[in-house]
């Protein structure tokens, strides 16, 4: 169910609705006088690097620059020029905690009326963790794997195998994923999905393969890859948050050596290294750690 919110202001208008799942659409109205202004600014910034026939670069008059920019190419500068500032205004105001950048979408663009445009973020769910603790100390009574035994009435208890660590963690995250439930929303579950697919599709690339012949071989439909792809997604981005969440409630804290050691782990690939080196790639890779360290703490309890 989509709860919505109205503001109005003389220089826009926004409207906010908020689905059970945490989606945020956005719907703006912008008056077409804000659009003009912004789409002249955007002509000439455009038409200092536009070839207009006659005139030296950047010296040509507007309305022939407008005439020799693609509709597509000042539709996205004059946008590029005004949303910024309007979403910064509505999350202020609407106190929305916006997890993706918004996916906008055009629904009126009439000349000489006031413009709508539509964008689509989302908000990160409440996590309730429950009892986390209990429920993984209660698999570690099938912390043993049971081996078949070369004697002929050998009972399941006679032959035990502890298990590795990695079935340790697969056997965690099982547990979390089975007894946490989290409405994810579904821009998130799109966005994982499509980037799992566009991989795929790159990989595919390399080996001179169709994203058809693939399928034939494999015996599965596109809609059937996809729904996996998204089944799959949902369980990723359900766990990270988990993870993140425990983190949080265990207080696992990861220091600057560590993401430094990170760091110098990938300086065998320069080009690697010196992306991995900013401020926002340190950042991702703290929070890696920090899943990782929770991965490690619930691991120990099994």
């Amino acid at each position: 169910m989509l709860k919505k919110v109205t503001n109005t202001a003389k220089s826009m208008q926004s409207v906010v609705a908020r689905s059970d799942d945490g989606t945020v659409q956005i719907t703006f109205t912008i008056p077409f006088a804000k659009i003009s202004k912004a789409r002249e600014a955007a002509a000439e910034v455009l038409g200092k690097d536009t070839e207009v026939p006659g005139f030296r670069k950047g010296h040509a008059p507007l309305s022939k620059v407008l005439e020799n920019i693609p509709e597509n190419t000042l539709l996205e500068k004059t946008l590029s020029g005004i949303l910024p500032e309007l979403l910064a205004k509505a999350i202020k105001e609407h106190k929305i905690a916006a997890a993706v950048y918004p996916k906008f979408e055009l629904l009126k663009a009439k000349e000489g009326e006031d413009w709508q445009i539509r964008g689509t973020t989302c908000e990160l769910p409440k996590i309730d963790l429950g009892d986390y603790k209990s429920e993984l100390s209660g698999t570690a009574k099938a912390k043993t794997i049971w081996t078949p035994g070369s004697a002929k009435d050998a009972k399941p208890d006679d032959n035990p195998k502890s298990p590795t660590r990695e079935e340790k963690e697969q056997q965690v995250i099982k547990t979390l994923l089975d007894k946490i439930n989290i409405k994810i929303p579904k821009i998130l579950i799109d966005e994982e999905a499509n980037s799992r697919l566009a991989k795929l599709l790159e990989r595919l690339e390399k080996l001179g393969l169709s994203l058809e012949s693939y399928l034939a071989s494999i015996g599965k439909t596109a809609q059937t890859l996809r729904s996996e792809y998204e089944a799959q997604a949902k369980s990723a981005i359900e766990l990270d948050l988990i993870l993140n969440e425990v983190a949080l409630k265990e207080n696992i804290t990861v220091d600057t050596k560590e993401v430094d050691a990170a760091v110098s782990a990938a300086q065998a690939d320069p080009k690697l290294a010196k992306e991995l080196d900013t401020p926002e790639r340190r950042r991702f890779i703290e929070v890696i750690l920090k899943r990782r360290k929770a991965l490690d703490t619930l691991t120990s309890l099994v």
